[in-house]
This record gives C-alpha cells, sequence and structure tokens, in this order.
C-alpha cells in the first residue's frame, strides 16, 4: 500500500503590484518646446536595439506633444549619484495647466534644468540640449510616434543619432563603453539603485578585457 505524498506548497503567489518597474534605468529626456525654450524630464521605460531607443511615455505629457511636432531630443542617462536631481524633477511638468491626470502635487516649472540644478550642454545634431552632469548622452531623432495597448501612453521609436561618453567610460583606444565603470541610476518599483559587482559576461561581448 502506498502513501500519497503531500502536495508541495506553491513556488509563486499571484500578486497585484501598481507598477511594473522591475529594474530599468532612468534616462533624462530634453525635448524642443513650440516656443523654442527646452524641456527636460525623467522617465524609466526605456529599452535599445542596435541604435534605436524606444520610449513609453503619458500621451499628455509635454515630453509627447513635443515629440509629436519637433523630432529632435537628447536622451541622457544618469549614475546613481544623480538621483536627487531626478527625484526633484519628478513632480514638475511643462504642460501648463496641469493636466489632470497628473498625481497629486505635480507643479508646472519652465525651467527644469535650473529646478534640478543640472546643465545644459549643447548638442551636436539636434537642437534640445544635452545633461552635462549625465555619463552618457545620446541624440537622437523621433521616427515614429504611436499609441500604446494602453490608451494613456504612446511609444516612441528613436534612432540614434550621436552617442556622448564621460572618457573615464571608454576602453582607451575604441570605442567600447568599460562595463565596469559605467553603472546607470536603476528605478526598482519606484526606488533608486546602481549596480552591483560584475557576475560575469555574455558570450557576445565584444569590450576588451583588461
Amino acid at each position: 500500500m502506498t502513501t500519497a505524498s503531500a502536495p508541495l506548497p506553491p513556488s509563486h503567489v499571484p500578486v497585484e503590484p501598481p507598477v511594473l518597474y522591475f529594474g530599468t534605468p532612468v534616462v533624462l529626456l530634453t525635448t524642443e518646446n513650440e516656443d523654442g525654450s527646452f524641456n527636460l524630464a525623467p522617465m524609466s521605460s526605456a529599452w535599445a536595439l542596435g541604435r534605436s531607443v524606444v520610449l513609453g511615455l503619458g500621451a499628455r505629457g509635454q515630453t509627447a506633444r513635443n515629440l509629436a511636432r519637433r523630432p529632435g531630443l537628447v536622451i541622457s542617462l544618469p549614475g546613481p549619484a544623480l538621483w536627487p536631481a531626478v527625484e526633484r524633477l519628478a513632480p514638475l511638468t511643462g504642460r501648463f495647466p496641469v493636466p489632470a491626470d497628473k498625481h497629486p502635487g505635480c507643479r508646472f516649472e519652465p525651467d527644469k534644468f535650473a529646478a534640478a540644478g543640472l546643465t545644459p550642454e549643447p548638442s551636436e545634431r539636434v537642437r534640445p540640449p544635452r545633461v552635462a552632469e549625465c555619463p552618457l548622452q545620446l541624440e537622437a531623432e523621433a521616427a515614429r510616434v504611436s499609441p500604446a495597448a494602453a490608451g494613456s501612453f504612446v511609444v516612441v521609436e528613436t534612432a540614434v543619432l550621436r552617442v556622448h561618453a564621460d572618457p573615464a567610460l571608454v576602453v582607451p583606444g575604441t570605442d567600447h563603453i568599460d562595463p565596469a565603470a559605467w553603472s546607470p541610476l536603476v528605478y526598482n518599483f519606484r526606488h533608486y539603485f546602481g549596480l552591483g559587482p560584475e557576475l560575469g559576461h555574455s558570450y557576445r561581448t565584444a569590450t576588451p578585457r583588461g
């Protein structure tokens, strides 16, 4: 006679988290307003595919409005030490009046660089400036702005035109970014983190090893 084994406890539990920011890099987007001034906005829904960067943006925000009319932008990537500046930007909007769907406490701010304590730096291929304090800066152009499956967002496909890097991040004599020297600011379920030590590398890496 055999005895049935006890069922194993479930290995996972169903949850309904309010956000799905499961660890993505923070970027700062600079775009051009209708009057020729510039908007600076933080976001954390960005991913790269070759020389393209795909962005997820709120459909009613100033950044989405700007890119629908003026495609030039800069994607600046802050390091972990810049998280206070990013957080100073978080409750600000370049839209006036403030859209009704913005989070309570959000306020209009026409000069976000000054409000965040950041420095605009001229770009070479597009009109919006780079963020001088960010170690990596990507000048780009919005090639397509499309509605997302969720109606409150748009998906922006950008083509990267030029990459600027802090020399400390570049492997000497190459165009490679040293992954041991670069640490992005990561947005992890609405908390800020940097990277830990390297665990290994992909078989496809072409970065010269020291």
